[in-house]
């Protein structure tokens, strides 16, 4: 996808979550966009930090991982570590969750606001080495849109 398609999509977005801070609503709205939006997305989602570990929050997709423990998984890596994973074979990366076994690649943005781990912004693609620098960029301005809507 090229950053004017993301423009295009972070700009719904903002739309989709103005005026709104119920960050449940939010990430529903935001995981339907997503899911919708996309090429070759099977998964799109939220994981929320309950404190201890991630917990499942709205998505789109099949059903997923309920829990997934910090540092375990590309999910739980990018939370422990707050930095977005991009996975070009999530088959190969050490320590995968497999919740879908049609994922072949991945790309996790950390959602973090003042400064506290709120949880992660999940995408999962059928097709291996699916996403790209224009993808991590695209999606990163997606989940600032979603923080932003926190602050509200």
């Amino acid at each position: 996808m090229s950053l004017t398609s993301y423009r295009q999509i972070a700009a719904q977005a903002e739309a989709l979550v103005a005026g709104e801070s119920d960050r449940i609503a939010n990430a529903a709205n935001l995981s339907a966009l997503l899911f919708q939006e996309l090429p070759d997305v099977n998964w799109a989602g939220f994981y929320f930090y309950d404190g201890l570990e991630l917990v499942v929050g709205p998505f789109q997709g099949k059903p997923a991982c309920i829990r997934i423990p910090l540092g375990k998984g590309v999910c739980g890596t990018a939370a422990s570590t707050r930095e977005t994973q991009l996975v070009p074979d999530v088959h190969a990366f050490a320590g995968h969750i497999a919740c879908d076994s049609d994922s072949r690649s991945e790309i996790v943005v950390p959602l973090v606001h003042d400064g506290e781990l709120i949880g992660v912004l999940d995408i999962d693609s059928p097709v291996p080495d699916r996403f790209d620098g224009t993808d991590r960029a695209g999606l990163e301005a997606i989940a600032a849109v979603y923080l932003e809507s926190l602050s509200r």
